[in-house]
């Protein structure tokens, strides 16, 4: 049975009950979790009340004398002062009005708008397999304590129900938790046809799902998704396996209909000039992820060369169908460096010993292939990150939407620091810093829909704001849980310094120190009682 979790987590089986028509007997979006119980997984414990560490939202909120970013592109003024009313920001000023509001003193302190995480994942069955499965309560505080505001759940892979539950009590504050997006993965080895796929569509919308995640659907299938949710309102995504790929690109999804490729794989086999087809060696075998990592970090050369004829065509046609890349880059660093990513600073104290026990070696798990890594497999994905990157920069300079999403939970990457490490990867990749924090903020928002409420720091939206009492613009790294190390070279003592201060989301002020605190006890105890 837990080969059967792994067979149907990898490749993917999204469901395992299905009719002929291609209708799932299971209620919609409860696949996996009940494929996690069959064998033999805890699901964890719901995310409790919210604590401590949260209070309001306030009648009135004044966050006074602060330097502004507010998302938009513009540059950083201030100080100012952001007034708000119960959950909405109602004013910027010089000359805020503060009798009877609770006053945050932000002299010395950047505001930024929530950060929006465009690939999450809140719960991973599959990690149940190295030990308990992280609680969505370690992973929302993660996230909150690195000023991420909103996620998009591309899958829901602890099952659309769970999922969405969470979204309505976070929506609530009932929990400390941020804004949900649920994406329901679409069962694509099992539902083949295009009338099956849009009862499943329609069945999810129901349900309350949001979007719908693709992998590896039927061409037929995949069209009627595109047709269905936007008649529906409801997002798409899409992760272009290497099983499908050859069928359908990302220039073809796009076309389809698609909203946004997840990472990269499809985009490089749009841009093929003399292949249809990846070259694999001969003994390639796509089942063993070193093989499949390994090869894949060997694939953008094989593409047409920046600057190209066919290179600036798939370019162009993507930013005129409004297409958003969602690169992830940071999920994917390891391949570049494993040692690197293997001992990052804060894995000691807040990273799970089930979590780092499923990151490591293992070919039963998703993500955890790093079984003979070589100097030439690193060298090959330092040469695929400078291709993929000029693309991405390239059609962010072209007009492209580009969105920040970090995928973690596997690969190392710990949530909420794996995507303040996306932001410090696209400025590599060549977009400056003011448009790394548009990328993590409003590109998000219009991506999800939601540009109109959040997204930005402006009158009339949500009061989703990140206060830092560092400068990002010219140092992401002051946004690390762990902060940043500075000497001071007058006394020539290091200290950290940064850390996001509080996070504000519909009003409501989360303390990010107290969060992380309360995550390392959490590391602590399982440390302690041995849940390896």
């Amino acid at each position: 049975m837990r080969q059967l979790l792994m067979i149907a987590l990898c490749v993917p089986v999204w469901t395992h009950a299905a009719s002929a028509g291609g209708v799932m007997d299971a209620s919609p979006g409860e696949e996996t979790a009940t494929l996690a119980q069959s064998a033999g997984l805890v699901i964890p414990d719901p995310a409790p009340p919210r604590g401590p560490e949260a209070e309001g939202p306030f009648e009135r909120l004044v966050i006074s004398n602060v330097m502004l970013v507010d998302g938009t592109g513009a540059p950083t003024r201030g100080p100012v002062s952001i007034v708000v009313e119960d959950d909405k920001i109602t004013a910027i000023t010089t000359r805020p009005d503060t009798a009877g509001a609770r006053v945050i003193d932000g002299t010395g302190h950047y505001a930024l708008p929530g950060f929006i995480d465009a690939h999450t994942h809140i719960g991973n069955p599959m990690q149940g397999l190295a030990g308990p499965i992280v609680t969505p309560e370690y992973v929302f505080k993660l996230w909150l304590a690195h000023g991420v505001t909103t996620v998009r759940e591309v899958g829901s892979l602890m099952g659309l129900r769970w999922t969405v539950e969470h979204r309505d009590r976070a929506a609530r504050n009932e929990i400390t938790a941020p804004r949900i997006v649920p994406q329901s993965m679409f069962p694509g080895t099992v539902i083949v046809t295009a009338d099956g796929a849009r009862r499943w569509v329609r069945a999810i919308h129901k349900a309350g799902g949001e979007g719908v995640k693709l992998r590896g659907a039927t061409p037929a299938a995949s069209t009627a998704i595109y047709e269905e949710t936007q008649k529906l309102g409801m997002g798409t995504s899409n992760h272009h396996d290497q099983t499908a790929v050859y069928r359908v690109n990302v220039l073809d999804s796009a076309r389809q209909g698609l909203d946004s490729m997840e990472h990269w794989y499809g985009l490089p086999e749009a841009l093929f000039t003399s292949r249809r087809i990846q070259d694999y060696p001969p003994d390639y075998n796509y089942a063993d992820e070193q093989w499949r990592f390994g090869q894949a970090g060997r694939l953008w050369r094989q593409a047409a060369s920046p600057g190209s004829e066919k290179w600036n065509a798939v370019r162009d046609e993507l930013v005129a169908l409004d297409f958003t890349l969602v690169p992830t880059f940071t999920i994917y660093e390891a391949n570049r460096d494993v040692t690197r990513a293997l001992h990052a600073p804060w894995h000691d104290e807040y990273t799970m010993p089930a979590l780092m026990k499923f990151f490591m070696p293992d070919p039963r798990l998703h993500g955890s292939y790093h079984f003979d890594w070589t100097t030439a497999d690193e060298v090959a994905w330092r040469d695929n990150f400078n291709l993929w990157m000029q693309f991405v920069n390239d059609y962010k300079n072209h007009g492209g939407r580009v969105a920040a999403g970090s995928d973690s939970g596997f690969i190392f990457k710990l949530y909420g620091f794996g995507y303040i490490r996306e932001l410090e990867l696209l400025q590599e990749a060549g977009f400056h810093p003011l448009e790394v924090i548009q990328a993590a903020t409003l590109n998000g928002a219009e991506l999800i829909n939601r540009a109109d409420s959040i997204g930005s720091i402006e009158p009339g939206k949500q009061a989703d704001i990140v206060l830092v009492s560092e400068n990002p613009v010219a140092n992401f790294k002051v946004l690390y849980g762990t902060g940043h190390m500075r000497l001071d070279r007058n006394s020539n003592r290091l200290a950290q310094v940064g850390g996001v201060r509080y996070t504000i989301k519909n009003g409501v002020i989360y303390d990010a120190p107290m969060m992380l605190e309360q995550v390392r006890a959490m590391v602590a105890a399982a440390k302690a009682g041995g849940r390896q």
